[in-house]
């Protein structure tokens, strides 16, 4: 047989028919998947909600709704944090081609689409989509919803603390310190000069003082690694039966962890609604950051026992404050102290922790490419719908992700490598008299 060679340069055909085209085996998790959604009606779903956001019967077709959704929820399961990424990646991929249904003479669409089609989509939009998988949920009996875990996160802005200004006077860290300079009589400073004279001063970078002109809804916070960045706060509520979230709203991350608890069980419940489930939500777990007398006054207003375990303080002092304060207060104190609250507890730090894990460090959420709070909503938003939609595939079909499948793989080839290995020596051994312990 002699050695083919590749030719320098290939001249392309004409014509192709569409048969002659390769065919390759589409990826087991993508098409279960595409079979759950397809069970579901999704693409039917998202088309009436988005047709109202675009003209009818007039100028050419847009990309499909369903098609816009998936890729962002390939941008979950194949750790892709930009749009330019899933783009490349849907395009590159015979698998994901089938997913998103797009046929291999077809482009697949490009990174600015997703842009294009994520400003014309509202908020509402994306909400009604992360409720439907929840809908989806309820159809297969795995939705409870009475008892929830929540806690937050920060998001890495796409914004640089180097380019922050002062809200009052427009002026950037350089500029501020050459005034606070020439006010304590040091002039003409050379940027090394500058930056010693910086390293001596306290810090105060303030939220009230300052801001980025890119991103205004970003706030400087502390990262969860020590890092001082601009970034959002994302909170998950979980159920605790099923592991599923609930609710993922995105805040500015200097809001404090006991001025968004109500509100984030309040969208939970709202999101059971429209999942179809009659549950109401009784109980909630969060950790000691949470607690204020107020917040838990609150939770009972609305018909939510918390359990919120109590930092260490004073002894508080109840004058002037209302009453209902109080009694929520002691009646909270009183429920953290029992068993029931501590097994609470340790399954809130399981499960909430590991949504966080799965969305933001294996998902691509812990930075996002995008700015402004409802942008940054909507992708997250997304992100943990996706989340959900790997939960589901775990308990209908044992498998949450599309590489678990390739590491189940590895496995039973190791494992048959180890069995024949096995088979090989240890009958040697035993023909020796030498025994395989020793």
């Amino acid at each position: 047989m002699s050695m083919g060679r590749r030719p320098a340069e290939q001249q392309k055909d004409l014509w192709i028919a569409t048969t002659d085209l390769p065919q390759a085996a589409g990826h087991v998790f993508y098409e279960k998947l595409n079979a759950l959604l397809a069970e579901a009606n999704f693409d039917r779903y998202v088309e009436d909600c988005c047709q109202e956001f675009y003209a009818n019967d007039s100028g050419r077709e847009s990309i499909p709704p369903g098609v816009y959704f998936r890729m962002l929820f390939v941008g979950y399961f194949e750790e892709l944090s930009s749009q330019r990424g899933i783009a490349w990646r849907c395009g590159d991929s015979l698998s994901l081609r089938a997913f998103l249904g797009i046929a291999l003479h077809e482009a697949t669409p490009d990174h600015s689409s997703l842009s294009r089609i994520r400003q014309r989509l509202p908020l509402p939009v994306h909400e009604h989509v992360f409720a439907f998988v929840l809908q989806i949920a309820q159809d297969k009996k795995l939705l409870c919803g009475k008892t929830v875990a929540v806690d937050a996160t920060t998001l890495e802005a796409n914004a640089a603390m180097k380019a922050i200004v002062r809200k009052e006077t427009g002026e950037d860290w350089k500029d501020y310190l050459r005034r606070v300079a020439a006010e304590e009589g040091l002039e003409d400073l050379t940027d090394e000069e500058l930056r010693r004279f910086d390293k001596k001063r306290p810090k105060k970078v303030s939220n009230k003082e300052w801001e980025s002109p890119i991103d205004p809804d970003s706030r400087i916070t502390k990262m969860k690694d020590g890092r001082t960045h601009l970034a959002y706060k994302a909170e998950h509520v979980v159920d605790l039966d099923t592991e599923l979230v609930l609710s993922a709203t995105i805040h500015t991350a200097d809001q404090a962890d006991s001025a968004t608890l109500v509100d984030s069980v309040l969208q939970a419940q709202i999101n059971l609604v429209r999942a179809g489930s009659e549950q109401e939500i009784e109980e909630a777990v969060a950790d000691k950051g949470y607690h204020k007398s107020e917040t838990l006054a609150d939770c009972e207003t609305i018909e939510t026992r918390p359990y919120i375990p109590e930092p260490k303080r004073r002894r508080r002092k109840w004058k002037d404050k209302p009453a209902s304060w109080q009694r929520a207060t002691r009646a909270n104190r009183r429920r953290v102290q029992g068993a029931r609250s501590k097994r609470l507890q340790r399954l809130r730090s399981e499960y909430v922790e590991r949504s966080f894990a799965h969305v933001c460090e294996t998902g691509g959420g812990r930075r996002t490419w995008l700015r402004g709070l409802e942008r940054v909503s909507k992708r997250y938003l997304v992100q943990v719908a996706a989340h959900n939609l790997g939960l589901l595939m775990r308990k209908l079909f044992g498998k949450g992700k599309p590489r678990t499948l390739q590491g189940a793989g590895g496995l039973v080839f190791a494992l048959l490598c180890l069995y024949w290995w096995s088979a090989a020596n240890l009958g040697r051994w035993y023909r020796r008299g030498v025994s395989p312990v020793s």
